[in-house]
Parts: C-alpha cells; sequence; structure tokens
C-alpha cells in the first residue's frame, strides 16, 4: 500500500499504556474444547473481578462458541454487579453469529461443545461495523473499548490465487478504515489485531498505524522464530502494544492433546515430534523443580518487547495460580538446558 495511503491512527495511549501483565482470555466462556456449566463460568469470571488489582481485561472475539462468550461474559459480569468503568474489554471483529443449520458449526469443527449458534467470517467496511455492533448486543451492556480484526490471516488463505489474495486484503483494509472511523467518533479507545499468523500481522502493520497487536500459538516457549522476536521488539520500539496468546499451544505443552486447537494422536512423525517435545521439556522441568506453565508463562511475557499475555482457563480455581506465575523467577540455568537439549532456539542466559 502506498505510504500516503497509509491509514493513520490518532493515538491514545492512555487506553492502553495500564494494561495488566494478565489479560484473561475468555475462549472458555464458549466452551472451547469442553461445554463448562454455568456456574463455573461465572466462577471464573468473580476470581478475575476478585484476584485483579485496578482495572481487570477480557480479551474475546465473536468466534469464540460463535458469540457464546461474549454473550456469557456480559451475563455474568451483570450478575456479578460489575461496574462497566472497572472493566475492559477486548473484541477481536470479524466473526458474526448465525443460526446452526447443520449438526456442528462449521468453523473449526470438533473444537467448540454445544453450540447453539454458527459463525461466518465478514471481513469488510460494513462487516466489521455489523460485528462489532453484534458483540455489544451480547455483552448486554458492556461495551468494547479493545477492537481489532480477527483472523485476517485465515481470511486471506481462502483466496484462490494471487488477484484474490490482494483483493481479500483490500478488504481487511476497508475493516481498519471502519475502525477507525469508530475510533473518531469515541465508541472505541484503541485498535489493534489478532492472528495466529505474524507475518500478517507484519503486513498490516506497515499499512495500517496500530495501538496494539495479539500474536497466538506464534511466540512461545516451543516456537520462538528469530525474525518473530526481531519483530516484536521493533513494534514496541515503535509505540504498539504487544499482547501474547495462545503461549500453551491450546494447552499441549502442559499436558493437554490439543494442539493449535487440533486434536493430535500418536501415530505419525509430526505429531510424534510434538509429545517428544513435550516429554524432553517436562523432563528439564522435573529436573529444575519448574511448573511447564510457570516455564511457559515466564518465556512468553518476558521476551523483549511483550507487554501482556492473554491466559484463557476452564477453571476457576486456576485464576489465582495463573496470576501467580507472573512472580515465578526462573534459574538462569534452566533456560540454557532447554537450549542444550534443542528444546529452544534463545539461550537466556540472563532474566529478560
Amino acid at each position: 500500500m502506498n505510504e500516503r495511503h497509509k491509514l493513520h491512527n490518532p493515538r491514545t495511549d492512555t487506553a492502553i499504556a495500564d494494561l495488566p501483565p494478565i489479560v484473561f482470555g475468555t475462549s472458555g466462556l464458549g466452551n472451547l474444547f469442553v461445554a463448562l456449566e454455568e456456574q463455573e463460568k461465572l466462577n471464573i469470571v468473580s476470581e478475575c473481578l476478585r484476584l485483579s488489582s485496578g482495572k481487570v481485561v477480557f480479551d474475546s472475539a465473536g468466534k469464540y462458541g460463535a458469540g457464546l462468550a461474549l454473550e456469557t461474559l456480559g451475563k455474568c459480569l451483570k450478575q456479578l454487579n460489575a461496574r462497566p468503568e472497572d472493566v475492559v474489554i477486548s473484541n477481536k471483529l470479524g466473526w458474526y453469529r448465525t443460526d446452526l443449520t447443520t449438526d456442528e458449526p462449521t468453523f473449526e469443527p470438533g473444537v467448540w461443545k454445544q453450540l447453539k449458534h454458527d459463525a461466518i467470517q465478514k471481513i469488510s467496511y460494513e462487516g466489521i461495523l455489523q460485528c462489532f455492533e453484534q458483540g455489544n448486543e451480547l455483552l448486554n451492556g458492556y461495551r468494547a473499548q479493545m477492537v481489532s480484526v480477527h483472523d485476517p490471516d485465515e481470511y486471506i488463505a481462502t483466496a484462490s490465487n494471487a488477484q484474490h489474495s490482494e483483493k481479500l486484503y483490500q478488504d481487511v483494509l476497508e475493516a481498519y478504515r471502519a475502525l477507525y472511523d469508530l475510533k473518531r467518533q469515541g465508541k472505541v479507545q484503541s485498535i489493534g489485531v489478532g492472528a495466529k499468523d505474524w507475518k500478517i500481522i507484519e503486513r498490516i502493520t506497515k499499512d495500517v498505524e496500530l495501538d496494539w497487536i495479539m500474536i497466538a500459538n506464534s511466540m512461545t516457549i516451543k516456537s520462538h522464530p528469530k525474525e518473530l522476536l526481531h519483530f516484536i521488539a521493533d513494534a514496541s520500539r515503535q509505540g504498539i502494544y504487544v499482547i501474547n496468546s495462545a503461549v500453551f499451544h491450546s494447552g499441549f505443552l502442559v499436558g493437554s492433546n490439543y494442539f493449535d486447537y487440533r486434536l493430535v494422536e500418536k501415530g505419525n512423525i509430526q505429531s510424534d515430534a510434538l509429545f517428544k517435545w513435550r516429554e524432553d521439556f517436562f523432563a528439564v522441568c522435573n529436573e529444575y523443580a519448574i511448573g511447564p506453565a510457570q516455564a511457559c508463562v515466564q518465556f512468553a511475557l518476558n521476551v523483549p518487547g511483550v507487554k501482556s499475555i492473554a491466559l484463557n482457563t476452564t477453571n476457576a480455581s486456576r485464576v489465582q495460580s495463573n496470576l501467580a506465575m507472573v512472580q515465578t523467577t526462573i534459574p538462569t540455568q534452566f533456560w540454557g538446558e532447554l537450549k542444550n537439549r534443542n528444546l529452544t532456539e534463545v539461550d537466556f542466559t540472563s532474566p529478560v
């Protein structure tokens, strides 16, 4: 995109400067992998409110349970009498709730449980505004202050050829034009992007001035390409707030059999390599008496340029331990041992 056409963002740094180290993910409220009881969902939101100092930040999306996460979050906040001014909600836009006409949702089949709706991607000027309005309706009196385009990488990946890909990318830019109109109208405070493919995020930052970026499944203790490390550091230097998300690769790094939202089973080279990596990782953690989750969180949060991480839970009792992991001290020898065993590419010889 030509520089003179770059979408210029009237920065409001105060909207994101005071985010806490932990942003509470809400995919569990949308029945990711398991359909929780309503009381457990209420307990999770209650613990997030009770244990947080200052404003509580929730990250959600229309994709999470086809809007169920947004709907549940709004219902729980209202039931708990949470004041809107004490809560910051990030809604990643681009997926729109629709009627469920098949046995299971058509998006990410096998991942979301017991849903009553489906969702379709709407990334365009009008589409993103529709997602924004629907999201606020689902939040039931609460409103999203942080907004972004969600999964632009998945959207562009549907292209049939190079020309189609460019057309879809223009749709993404039109979606950002809509978000800037919302910001100019005072309806939102900050604008970002949420995607798994960090290279799409990098491309967007060249054409759009963003307040923040959320990188998912890319910057973890298992996967941390040097090019991404450099991009995160550069983005931070440019004043972009960096949030690291999905730092457990959908729970696989801490014991789940889902990796990046896909069920993995032993029996093929790729899956066996994942299980072998985890086995060796657990062995080092045991040697140093460090919990795998603690190691994942400390790595993800302390990458130079990262300011916050988003953590999701399906267990209310883990909210406190998730917050406590921010304070975990990891000996420098541990990082060196991971590097020596070819489990990481980065050797943290000193705290980062």
